[in-house]
């Protein structure tokens, strides 16, 4: 687990109150107005803008730019797209076009991927970043994707454990000459082969999302972070409680994704949706100060359910609501 400062630490406050991110693509394409026109093939974002969008989150002071991995569009049985380009691919474009931001994955499907090559990619997007990378990781919840790849959909679990030990120990520093030691797999430090590059520090921080076919105690001992999706307050507070008792003296976050319809009227009362909320900014900022109180060290905003301008809407969050809670 990382001892020195990482990219993970830039998302958490001594204040106790949430640092604030976006998940991209920064798109307003599950409004309703759009939904009811037929403006736009349901879950398919317009990414004409995407480059200015993510520069002008970077420029306001979001903590972080989320990105999500959807290998294959399902219009049938999921509709969402995700953030459409290829994860990593996408992650060194922003890693040239932004400055400050963290750059995470919520989350890259493990399974589904070769991990030594996960390894690779995500080292190389934290030294393309100057070490501003969290890799968030998931089992996969897409079972028709699975047979397509050649895998098995019920064993997902089993493979997500050893990819997450491949990649520690791909990341992981060693003397000169040394390779990398797994003989569980056949390979041995003897051969002294490498993963290139190494991370900016000892490793890469890893976020969990869910709970990716594995125990709670699981994820406490092999994340550096829990990312799980949002709930009711009293919901919150028994996740949040959960993961500080497994965790005990190593303070691993709770970083949580929403999604957010924010309103014009500031003063409109909080209203539920589906992973989030409809709402305006006075009740939104009651809301983070409150998750804050629970536990959770970071929030991400899903834009994609409002009707408002997308750049409209990150202005009055930069301005209204970013000043009232910490920044990275």
């Amino acid at each position: 687990m990382p001892s020195e400062s990482t990219a993970l630490d830039r998302l958490v406050a001594p204040t106790g109150l949430p640092t604030l991110g976006l998940e991209l693509p920064l798109d307003n394409d599950w409004g309703e107005t759009r939904l009811r026109t037929g403006e736009r093939l349901f879950g398919v974002p317009d990414l004409s803008e995407h480059a200015r969008l993510a520069q002008l989150a970077d420029d306001l002071g979001f903590a972080a730019l989320w990105v999500r991995d959807v290998p294959l569009h399902d219009p049938v049985q999921f509709g969402d797209a995700g953030s459409v380009f290829e994860t990593f691919t996408h992650l060194g474009h922003l890693a040239a076009i932004t400055k400050r931001a963290v750059l995470g994955t919520a989350a890259v499907v493990l399974p589904l991927r070769q991990p030594w090559l996960v390894a690779k990619a995500a080292a190389t997007v934290d030294v393309l970043s100057g070490g501003r990378f969290v890799l968030g990781l998931a089992s996969g919840d897409r079972p028709v994707e699975y047979p397509l790849f050649g895998l098995d959909f019920h064993t997902r679990g089993a493979a997500f454990r050893e990819g997450v030990e491949i990649l520690r120990a791909a990341w992981a520093p060693r003397s000169p000459g040394e390779g990398i030691d797994l003989p569980d797999i056949g390979l041995t430090a003897d051969r002294r082969l490498e993963v290139l590059p190494k991370p900016t520090g000892s490793t890469i921080p890893i976020a969990i999302a869910g709970s990716a076919q594995q125990s709670a105690e699981w994820i406490a001992e092999n994340a550096d972070a829990s990312l799980n999706y949002p709930r009711q307050l009293g919901a919150l507070r028994k996740k949040t409680d959960e993961w500080r008792q497994l965790t005990g003296d190593a303070s691993k976050p709770y970083l949580t994704p929403m999604q957010l319809d924010l309103l014009d009227d500031p003063t409109a009362d909080a209203t539920p949706l589906r992973l989030g909320m409809r709402t305006g900014r006075l009740a939104l900022i009651e809301q983070l100060r409150a998750m804050g109180e629970l536990g959770v060290a970071h929030v991400s905003f899903n834009l994609r359910p409002g009707d408002r301008p997308v750049e409209e809407v990150l202005k009055e969050l930069a301005h209204e609501v970013l000043p009232h809670f910490p920044t990275s």
